[in-house]
């Protein structure tokens, strides 16, 4: 017989028959030592092999900390989706949104099952249903992920809830818009929105910030004596603390904003506001503006039409124009709240505009050379 790992053994137990004589079962069995705590555990197999292959393996997630203890087995994918809820919670973050996609999509199909169960395949599977129902690759992506960090928090917790984690399948996303505002769109659409958003659209294409931040900016953040903004950790997406200088438009518009506040809603926190209220949601109003200003585009929404510029390509916009008028990129990047190149790649995209620019620049040096060498200058 097979040398037994060390640090355990393999045995099976005795039942006791009607006569009252015990024999041995034909299940093998595994005993070992985990935090000086005896834990027995079937093997659930009459072959040896087996159970001192599951004996071996469970003293490997002893040795490298990953074993949960017998019961990590038994875990149910819905307590980790809860674990993830309670996290989402802990950390102040968009627990809605992830309440919603933890209760609507994935506890109906994964809640309950044990952890322990979950494959490749079980995860293609709920992918196909997803597609099936015409579900964009890129939102069954961010489903996934949340089931990914579900599986990782049970993975990190003392003791474990999940001994490993299945592969995830990665799933082709489109590639990022490439909307942007041209002066003439930013003007145009400025001049039909109601007044109240005005401001907004104003501060979104000199700033390029999240409409999240810039709705709920409030005037305790503002520093006008020495023209910034201070936003705080938590206050934004990536919850990392930025500073954001105010030119001398934006700082007249912000005047303008706080003279009014003063003059009518004294009390009114916000910086854009509506009657003294915060402004919450203005996509009826966008809608309008955009038919108004001739960018609407009649094949959007799957033909039932929609805006031809989002409120969201204001943030590239803003990324472009600062990096125009020559700011470093590495400061763009901290005014906007990109952690990483890679992401900031994605929002400074180059127009068919600068493209012409950059031809025309070309142009301008070739024809410079020539006049060079006839003159005899090169």
């Amino acid at each position: 017989m097979p040398t037994k790992p060390r640090f355990g053994s393999i045995y099976r137990p005795k039942k006791t028959l009607p006569d009252g004589s015990r024999v041995e079962t034909k299940v093998w069995w595994i005993s070992y030592y985990s935090s000086g705590v005896k834990q027995r555990e079937s093997s659930k197999s009459r072959g040896y092999r087996e159970a001192e292959q599951l004996l071996r393996q469970r003293l490997a997630e002893i040795e490298n900390g990953t074993f949960g203890g017998v019961g990590a087995t038994r875990i149910l994918v819905g307590e980790l989706l809860d674990d993830l809820i309670d996290d989402f919670e802990i950390n102040e973050k968009s627990v809605a949104w992830c309440r919603m996609v933890c209760n609507t999509h994935l506890r109906p199909v994964f809640g309950t099952m044990r952890a322990s169960r979950i494959q490749t395949k079980h995860l293609n599977g709920y992918v196909k249903a997803r597609k099936g129902k015409g579900i964009a690759n890129s939102t069954i992506q961010r489903e996934l992920m949340r089931l990914k960090r579900a599986f990782n928090l049970g993975r990190e917790a003392t003791p474990p809830k999940v001994a490993q984690l299945p592969r995830f399948p990665k799933l082709k996303e489109p590639p990022p818009r490439k909307g942007f505002f041209e002066f003439e769109d930013f003007t145009s659409m400025r001049s039909e929105l109601p007044e109240h958003l005005r401001p907004v659209i104003t501060f979104a294409y000199q700033t390029g910030c999240r409409v999240g931040e810039i709705l709920s900016l409030q005037w305790s953040q503002l520093d006008l004596a020495h023209r910034v903004i201070r936003l705080h950790p938590g206050e934004t997406k990536n919850d990392e603390a930025r500073v954001i200088p105010i030119g001398k438009e934006l700082f007249e518009m912000l005047l303008i904003q706080k003279s009014a506040r003063d003059a009518r809603w004294p009390d009114c926190l916000f910086v854009f506001f509506r009657y003294g209220k915060q402004i919450l949601d203005f996509r009826g109003a966008w809608d309008g503006a955009a038919k108004r200003a001739e960018l609407w585009d009649p094949t959007a929404r799957k033909g039932k039409g929609g805006p031809a510029r989002l409120f969201h390509d204001l943030r590239r916009t803003g990324a472009r124009n600062l990096v125009r008028a020559g700011v470093p990129e590495r400061v763009v990047m901290a005014i906007g709240g990109w952690k990483t190149r890679a992401v900031f790649d994605r929002y400074n995209i180059v127009s068919e505009r600068d493209l012409h620019d950059a031809a025309a620049k070309l142009d301008e040096h070739l024809r410079e050379n020539a006049r060079r060498a006839a003159t005899g200058k090169l």
